[in-house]
């Protein structure tokens, strides 16, 4: 298709290997990486510049392209069988991926990709391989880091193969841009990962501030009334896949805590927990529910499978606190999607979650994941309704600072600037000789 007039591609190239766009986010493999490549892609189409999603077909009856939006196509690639396969078993499968991607562009005529965008190390190991056939940039974006991930693990989650590991390290050499979500993703892909401090922009995600707003018709308490809750109720929310790394656990733990020393707390607290299982939480899908039940409390969780944006947004509205007691994440975008809405959030110091939430001003960071702490800190905010107040006109004006056009105007900059880079001169020579390998080591 060509350049644009600002320099930006007019049709990309991205690849989303593990997790469909057309996947509902929540559950199984489906979380903020899915939201970020359909909002990106969705604002790319209306600057001008064409999307093609490369993913892997998870059914039969899927067609092979799905028109996403008008300039957005999603090409579901055959690559190994459509079900039983866990994430841990894809790199078995990214030969016959990589097949899919390249003989798609084998059928159009040359030059049909300006640039490859790439999210997570299994998509990147193949952008590797497509941008050095194609002769086009390679941007990738990590999502999450098996290094950073293996220094914070949950007591009973698996580490991250040593497979991953040597990908991912392929993958940010070989890339001629690194997009990080935060200042703290960036200084771990330079301390962690050698990369080039040169080629690494920081690009926070952004929000749909359409959807997460605090306005919807009757506010609150028209959310409670429209989620069957009741107008009084102190309400706690979790929202995210179940995974160890996600520690629904902790604050069910601290809830218990919670209520065991302030047992009169048990007639209005109502806990909404809002996903489905998802990694190692396959294994054992129902322990939360189980595990609820082992501490005593219950009558007083929820469970709720992952909700469309809209229900969402009022499970937000409806909560007086949002719980992220995660061990790892490289942004947060539960916590920016509560902020929106008004809801103050209670979310672990770690990762990009420091960069979410404004600690004391929209919400509180915890330092660990201990039940007694997160259980004292939960307590004070549900007791103080005057701090929540105040935290949840500040949460909407910080949230407000993280808007997917902002995240796309970026974006479209750093892509031109790995063509400009990449036009200027041969591709940079930072491949292994004999040309790219994909590292197939299953986790």
């Amino acid at each position: 298709m060509g350049l644009r007039p600002d320099g930006s591609p007019g049709r990309v190239a991205m690849l989303s290997v593990h997790t469909s766009p057309l996947e509902q986010p929540g559950t199984g493999d489906a979380g903020g990486l899915n939201v970020y490549v359909v909002e990106t892609a969705k604002r790319l189409a209306r600057r001008g510049t064409e999307v093609e999603i490369f993913t892997r077909a998870t059914a039969g009856d899927l067609p092979p392209v799905t028109e996403l939006l008008p300039g957005v196509l999603v090409r579901n690639i055959v690559a190994g069988p459509y079900d039983g396969l866990s994430k841990d078993d894809l790199p078995g499968q990214l030969c016959a991926f990589s097949a899919g991607v390249l003989s798609t562009e084998a059928r159009r005529t040359a030059g049909w990709y300006d640039l490859v965008h790439s999210h997570y190390w299994l998509s990147g190991q193949v952008g590797w391989l497509a941008a050095e056939r194609w002769n086009v940039p390679l941007l990738h974006t990590m999502h999450t880091m098996a290094k950073v991930k293996n220094l914070s693990l949950a007591t009973d989650d698996r580490p991250e193969p040593a497979g991953r590991v040597i990908g991912e390290e392929q993958v940010v050499a070989a890339a001629d841009r690194l997009i990080a979500n935060t200042d703290l993703e960036a200084r771990d892909l330079i301390g962690l990962y050698d990369a080039d401090p040169g080629l690494v922009t920081v690009i926070p995600p952004g929000v749909d501030l359409d959807v997460f707003s605090p306005d919807a018709e009757g506010g609150k308490q028209g959310a409670r009334r429209r989620l069957g809750l009741a107008a009084g109720a102190e309400v706690v929310l979790f929202v995210g896949r179940i995974q160890p790394l996600k520690a629904p656990d902790v604050l069910l733990r601290a809830i218990a805590e919670l209520v065991a020393g302030s047992p009169t707390r048990r007639e209005n607290l109502v806990v909404a927990v809002i996903g489905g299982p998802s990694g190692s939480g396959l294994e054992r899908p129902e322990e939360l529910q189980k595990l609820a039940v082992e501490l005593g409390i219950g009558d007083l969780v929820l469970f709720h499978p992952p909700a469309g944006r809209p229900v969402l947004a009022d499970w937000y509205r409806a909560a007086d606190l949002v719980a992220v007691p995660s061990y790892s994440e490289s942004f947060g975008l539960v916590a920016v999607e509560a902020q929106a809405c008004g809801t103050p959030v209670v979310a672990a110091r770690v990762g990009g979650l420091a960069t979410a939430v404004r600690d004391g001003r929209t919400g509180l960071l915890v330092t660990g994941h201990e039940p007694t702490t997160w259980a004292r800190t939960l307590d004070e905010l549900l007791r103080a309704p005057h701090v929540r107040e105040r935290m949840s006109r500040a949460a909407v004006r910080h949230a407000n600072s993280f808007s997917w056009d902002h995240t796309v105007d970026a974006t479209l900059e750093t892509y031109a600037a790995a063509c400009a880079a990449h036009g200027l001169g041969a591709p940079p020579g930072r491949l292994a000789a004999g040309g790219p390998k994909l590292a197939v080591a299953a986790g």
